[in-house]
């Protein structure tokens, strides 16, 4: 009786634990979709105070700090990216410590190094190069990571063409981690990186003034999520003017 109450009191905290993470997942991807940021601070900083922290849940909450931080600074809030990044950060060495899947670690530490160079442009030389070597190294850990692909395409995009950067290669790995996640199927719902990963083959189509396929994308991106507010009021409608002029 005792060994079957016990058994039942661990069933229940699993389906409590992972009834939360889907309520995060579900509550970041509203977030999203309408631009309310405000809402996904208020998420990763109830996430933050959580505890105890499994590794899952560690993970799930890096990947919306680094959303964050991606918005933070594309929005010149530059003190509000550089706290986000320490704490992330702090969720990375957890992880690495714990030899979790080290393309996945391999893929953040890519991107949190791409982030130290918006943040300070003189530390481009010595750390574009880390940031390069560690997206390389999480594709060949695991091909199948997509976050491995994006990083990698992310180094391409920004970096100066006199040191081999390329938009046009970019969009390769772009494309592939596009590809990688759409064999996940269901697990697309509902999941804020996919349509940022959509965003992002779009918009790198505008910069090389592809119009027509950044316009392909765009509908795919409207299909998949008619309430996206910023491709639906600020993006498509320039793209169209663009696609006119």
């Amino acid at each position: 009786m005792e060994r079957s109450k016990c058994l039942l009191t661990i069933l229940l905290s699993v389906f409590i634990f992972q009834s939360v993470q889907a309520n995060y997942k579900s509550d970041i991807y509203s977030a999203y979709i309408t631009g309310d940021m405000g809402k996904w601070k208020n998420i990763i900083d109830k996430m933050n105070q959580h505890q105890p922290k499994t590794i899952d849940f560690l993970l799930e909450l890096m990947n919306y700090q680094y959303g964050y931080i991606g918005w933070s600074m594309g929005n010149q809030k530059k003190k509000e990216a550089e706290n986000y990044l320490r704490l992330a950060e702090e969720n990375l060495k957890i992880l690495e410590k714990a030899n979790y899947n080290l393309s996945v670690v391999n893929s953040y530490k890519s991107a949190f190094l791409g982030f130290h160079i918006g943040l300070n442009k003189y530390k481009a030389p010595v750390l574009g190069i880390k940031s390069l070597e560690c997206a390389k190294t999480a594709m060949v850990q695991d091909s199948k990571n997509p976050f491995g692909y994006i990083q990698y395409g992310n180094c391409l995009f920004y970096m100066p063409s006199l040191f081999g950067g390329s938009k046009e290669e970019a969009l390769i790995y772009f494309k592939k981690a596009e590809q990688l996640m759409q064999l996940n199927g269901n697990s697309l719902k509902n999941d804020w990186n996919y349509l940022s990963v959509l965003t992002l083959i779009g918009q790198s189509y505008i910069k090389i003034k592809n119009y027509k396929l950044a316009k392909v994308y765009f509908d795919k991106v409207l299909k998949a999520e008619p309430r996206f507010t910023w491709v639906k009021n600020e993006i498509y409608p320039e793209l169209l003017k663009m696609i006119k002029e």
